[in-house]
């Protein structure tokens, strides 16, 4: 039963972010060979002044052993 949350600056569309949920769906699906039927995608919005302590901070830096792709940058 996976399920995927997705943090990313405010300002894209719902569309956008449908498609970016099917995306994951899709990859999912492929790489674990799980149904379409239990994935589930959540998007939240953050402000970019927000980042660092809602995102960067509590969920990167915070956890690093859940963090299989490193961000190339550091707002701090």
């Amino acid at each position: 039963m996976p399920h995927v949350v997705v943090k990313l600056y405010s300002g894209r569309s719902a569309q956008q972010k449908q498609a970016l949920a099917h995306a994951i769906t899709r990859a999912v699906t492929t790489t674990l060979g799980s149904g379409e039927e239990s994935v589930s995608v959540g998007i939240e919005d953050v402000e970019p002044k927000d980042w660092a302590s809602r995102v960067y901070e509590p969920d990167i830096v915070d956890k690093p052993e859940t963090i299989f792709k490193q961000p190339g940058y550091d707002p701090r």
